[in-house]
């Protein structure tokens, strides 16, 4: 049996400090229904594995206005368009991990 002390060490070395991202705070925000603070979390480990910070204040507004995203998804801008194919390793793979 683990002691508490290294219970509680072994947790706090690995896991990641407690800072909301763009994404974690677009989803605890958001009017849909299935956010919950772990899941949310969990999109934002993701994000920050896959998507630079910039391209996380982008996604996050996502939430808000499913809108932009059409519009993205649809640009013809270049920019745009490697912007998606990010965006979308990052949700295939948040998809994948945090449905666990």
């Amino acid at each position: 049996m683990m002691k508490p002390v290294v219970a509680i060490a072994a947790i706090l070395l690995t896991t990641p400090f407690a800072e909301a991202g763009p994404i974690d705070n677009a989803c605890i925000r958001s009017d849909r229904g299935a956010r919950s603070p772990g899941l949310c979390g969990c999109i934002q480990q993701v994000a920050d594995q896959t998507l630079s910070r910039a391209d996380q204040r982008r996604a996050a507004g996502f939430f808000r206005n499913a809108q932009q995203a059409q519009d993205v998804r649809m640009s013809k801008r270049a920019a745009d368009n490697q912007f998606w194919d990010r965006y979308k390793t990052f949700a295939a793979t948040a998809e994948r991990y945090c449905a666990r």
